[in-house]
């Protein structure tokens, strides 16, 4: 049980059920304390004789005070089992003495268990139906059997909270079963009915696309709203028949506790009453959850992360990005000293041109040539000498290798599109130090990286290197005290923004530049709820809708 805890699994949405016999009063207020969810248990009960003076005596037989009263500490952690196993030697030994009082007894003096053709007891059948026909009023209650073997003084008491019972609120009896009557109680939750016309409802909000955004402003009329969850409250109103008013907290802020204790923000203002229901982007939290009441989950929630789009440019000089500006600048030189040489060979040995031929061997002939080849494309001059040949042989075979390279790379350079950021997780964010990143300051983002990085058993290293960026300078260098302000930093400067990944996508798909792009985490670990006064009687209603 304390894993299933420690692992969130009794979250405002489960329903656990526990049938357990062994469980005592101190496991149960122990459940109650550390769940939040619907807990339902199952355990068996015995009658506790309401004279004090004859709660230790059973028939001729006295029980140990530290065994039948149920205050006694040694009582009270006594195991059912073991209940039994006393109820059962006192059970054998009320058979045995009827049996000898009967003067039904069958000697085991014959009985060994060395001997292999020892013969088996004749009592035993005997025994046994003495046992069955006979009872014992013990710690367990009366104890006897029935003609199929059962035991059918057995009884069983069903306990349960209400739907999204908070911590330490109790529990209550929901019924009690026996063999002979059955079920003694309901198990059915009340039918929701629209039982709530006449009623208007003060409403606390944020601004936060697209959950809650302004649709009308009209001045000297009431401010329109709309959004996701401002739809999500419409359709309670239409179905439950109450009205609402509603209006933005006085500073914006989803709420976080304050050095006296109190709370500001939207979850402020339910705690010192002044609205009755908050709803906006609001995610359901421990901390949040001791001050208020939360419906159940409405929508997933997770954490992502707002980046601009790197620049697009034309580069004119596209082409020469296949190589280094040193590599070019080696094949410039090339092309210069080949056609040096090939000149100085045909200036040492001219070749022999053709009668009425107008080419000459000069030294831009040459460079002209030598360049003609390299970008295949012939050349003028013919050059018969062995020397040049043997020359140009070899800057063929060099031009060839290096027009190879630069067609395909320069095929690659033009089909790929590369990456410009390498960002596309949270792990990712976390690992470089290039983009500084932030998030709203005292936002649940914001207590939810503090804890998870701060936490020596946390094993994902991810919130440590996370908690280290966004505590810079205490929180003051890299975060903003609003969602929008944390936008406009992205836009116009080298910032990434953390946040809630739902805002994160409307704000990137509405964006008019189409300047964003979202990375996150696809895990829900929490969800979005709608937040009531602590104790409000609206909460299983709501939730149960």
């Amino acid at each position: 049980l304390f894993q299933v805890v420690e692992t969130n699994l009794v979250a405002f949405d489960c329903h656990w059920i526990i049938i357990n016999e062994e469980i005592n009063d101190a496991d149960v207020q122990e459940l109650v304390r550390r769940s939040i969810g619907r807990l339902t248990i199952i355990r068996q009960t015995f009658p506790v004789p309401q004279n004090i003076s004859q709660r230790c005596f059973r028939g001729n037989h006295r029980i140990s005070s530290s065994l039948c009263d149920p205050k006694d500490p040694f009582s009270q952690s006594m195991e059912i089992s073991n209940l039994y196993i006393y109820d059962t030697v006192l059970l054998l030994a009320n058979a045995f003495h009827k049996k000898l009082e009967d003067r039904k007894w069958h000697s085991m003096a014959s009985l060994t268990c060395i001997r292999k053709n020892s013969k088996p007891w004749q009592g035993g059948r005997s025994m046994l139906e003495t046992i069955k026909k006979g009872g014992v009023n013990g710690l367990t209650g009366e104890l006897e059997f029935a003609e199929n073997g059962g035991n059918p003084n057995v009884h069983f008491e069903i306990l349960g909270t209400n739907y999204g019972e908070d911590l330490g609120r109790g529990i209550r009896k929901l019924g009690c079963w026996n063999p002979i009557t059955g079920l003694n109680g309901s198990l059915t939750d009340r039918k929701l009915e629209n039982n709530m016309r006449g009623v208007v409802l003060r409403v606390v909000t944020v601004l936060e696309e697209p959950f809650v955004m302004v649709s009308e402003n009209v001045l000297g009329k009431p401010k329109k709203y709309q959004g996701f969850s401002i739809d999500v409250l419409e359709a309670l109103a239409t179905y439950l028949g109450f009205k609402y008013e509603i209006y933005v907290a006085p500073d914006h802020k989803y709420g976080s506790p304050q050095d006296d204790g109190s709370w500001n923000g939207l979850i402020g203002e339910l705690v010192f009453k002044r609205a009755d229901i908050g709803i906006s982007a609001l995610t359901i939290t421990p901390d949040r959850e001791n001050v208020v009441d939360f419906t159940t989950r409405y929508m997933d929630y997770s954490v992502g992360v707002l980046l601009r789009k790197a620049e697009k440019t034309v580069d004119m000089f596209a082409c020469l990005a296949p190589f280094d500006l040193s590599l070019w600048a080696c094949i410039a030189g090339t092309v210069l000293l080949v056609g040096l040489l090939v000149y100085l060979l045909n200036w040492l040995n001219p070749p022999r041109l053709q009668m009425g031929s107008m080419t000459s061997t000069t030294l831009y002939n040459s460079m002209w040539f030598v360049y003609g080849s390299f970008v295949q494309q012939g050349g003028e001059v013919p050059y018969t000498t062995l020397a040049t040949r043997l020359m140009m042989g070899a800057w063929w075979l060099f031009a060839l290798i290096v027009i190879s390279s630069y067609t395909a790379n320069l095929a690659a350079f033009l089909t790929i599109t590369r990456i410009e950021n390498s960002i596309q997780s949270l792990q990712d964010l976390s690992r470089q130090t290039d983009i500084p990143y932030g998030t709203v300051l005292d936002s649940a983002v914001y207590e939810h990286v503090r804890v998870k990085g701060m936490n020596p058993f946390e094993r994902d290293s991810m919130y440590s290197q996370m908690w280290r960026m966004i505590n810079r300078s205490n929180g003051s260098e890299n975060n903003v005290m609003e969602s929008t302000a944390g936008i406009q930093k992205v836009k116009y400067g080298n910032y990434a923004f953390v946040w809630d990944a739902a805002v994160l996508e409307y704000v990137a798909i509405n964006d008019a530049d189409c300047s964003f792009y979202t990375v996150g985490n696809t895990v829900a670990d929490r969800g979005y709820g709608i937040a009531l006064q602590h104790g409000s009687p609206y909460r299983d209603v709501f939730s149960q809708r």
